[in-house]
């Protein structure tokens, strides 16, 4: 079948798409029903994995890596989606790879590097300071997307790219947002990581909003998420653990737009209304973000302009057209329906 991707082939088999991987790549962490179901709907759709570069010999082969860290969070779905396309327009093979929360992608990518030929390297999610000494060892350009231009403190900017939206700013802009409409004890779903990441700066933009505005800083209002995994169900159960602690709040921002559709539910079903007793904000400005009850307010994210930037990015490194650059792309405040003037 002409023009299938992976993304794809892991919704006909009711899957995420890095099981699709761990199945492509013969792993041992993956059911064998579930990676037979896999491989038999692949010989039937025909479709061919562009992380077959494995079998590649020729000195010549043109393969590059897509590191993904926070696979299960449907932000990076259609990343994935445009990489796959991109580099499949340009003739070279993708391996995509699964990293583990509690894996350091740069060690990762050093052993993938080892078993592949690799022209270049993309990095989606994950943490936003990495070892200047690991990634001088890696051999062909590396790109962060999704992650600020601030990678590494020790390294020349030179040595690496980084396309994203400026995480810190833009989360300040959502506190901002919710004190404009009259909220001050604004409630904060994040995680507690002591890793510099994304998150981390979304926390900080929100700390930044209510200081610049003299409102104190609440610890109780500041939430952590189990096992930094960023699910509905996660949401939900940091949500009703806020709730049933008593602590007063009249809005709840959430550093990620699943972690806001469960945190919706559990204020349904504790009989709280939104926006009439909560406001409620996300970030990132997923498709769920527009199909959930209220629609959501959210800072929206130009995936498919920082996918194919990062793409044409990397692609003019290995060809030579351009040096390493930082590009930051402005997000956007979209105002649904889950937020409202205090009254």
């Amino acid at each position: 079948m002409a023009g299938i991707t992976i993304v794809e082939i892991a919704k006909r088999c009711g899957v995420g798409v890095s099981t699709v991987s761990r199945a492509i790549n013969d792993h041992s962490d993956i059911n064998p029903e579930t990676k037979k179901r896999i491989l038999e709907v692949i010989k039937e759709t025909g479709y061919v994995p562009n992380n077959s570069a494995r079998n590649l010999k020729r000195t010549d082969a043109k393969c590059i890596a897509v590191l993904v860290k926070g696979i299960t969070n449907p932000f990076f779905t259609p990343m994935i989606q445009i990489a796959e396309q991109e580099a499949e327009n340009r003739k070279y093979a993708l391996v995509l790879r699964h990293v583990e929360a509690y894996e350091d992608e740069l060690d990762v990518a050093l052993e993938l590097e080892k078993e592949k030929r690799l022209r270049g390297i993309i990095f989606m999610g994950g943490s936003s300071r990495h070892s200047s000494s690991k990634i001088k060892q890696l051999n062909v350009p590396v790109v962060f997307a999704t992650i600020g231009s601030e990678v590494s403190e020790k390294l020349s900017k030179k040595e690496y790219s980084t396309v994203s939206v400026d995480d810190m700013l833009e989360s300040r802009k959502m506190t901002e947002y919710l004190i404009g409409l009259g909220h001050k004890k604004i409630a904060i779903l994040s995680e507690g990581s002591d890793k510099p990441s994304i998150v981390k700066l979304r926390l900080e933009g929100y700390i930044e909003a209510l200081k610049a505005n003299g409102i104190e800083i609440n610890k109780n209002l500041i939430r952590l998420v189990d096992k930094r995994i960023y699910s509905m169900e996660n949401g939900y159960q940091t949500t009703k653990a806020l709730i049933e602690s008593g602590e007063e709040f009249s809005a709840l921002y959430c550093i990620s737009d699943v972690l806001a559709v469960g945190a919706l539910r559990a204020f349904a079903d504790a009989g709280i209304r939104v926006p009439e007793d909560v406001s409620v904000a996300g970030f990132d400005g997923q498709d769920i973000s527009r199909f959930c009850v209220p629609r959501l307010t959210t800072v929206r994210q130009p995936l498919e302009d920082i996918s194919k930037a990062t793409m044409k990015l990397l692609f003019d490194i290995i060809d030579g057209e351009s040096g390493h650059r930082h590009i930051i792309f402005p997000g956007e405040l979209i105002e649904g329906e889950s937020t409202r003037k205090r009254s």
